[in-house]
């Protein structure tokens, strides 16, 4: 995939030559939707930590599920 021409609702994730993660994302209706281990890619951290902030976005209601 070209990284400079992705298609609607793609989402590339690449190590820069500081070997940074940067993160290329075409935006729909100003919404970005990363998988589990997306996140953990572009935050390096574990999954059990992505899934419980995830957890805690919810139960604090600052998201419906829905």
């Amino acid at each position: 995939m070209d990284k400079n021409n992705l298609n609607k609702g793609e989402i590339a994730i690449y190590k820069n030559q500081q070997n940074e993660v940067e993160l290329k994302v075409k935006l729909e209706k100003e919404t970005v939707w990363l998988s589990l281990d997306q996140m953990t890619v572009l935050f390096d951290r574990d999954k059990s930590v992505i899934s419980r902030h995830i957890h805690n976005v919810f139960q604090e209601k600052e998201l419906d599920k829905n």
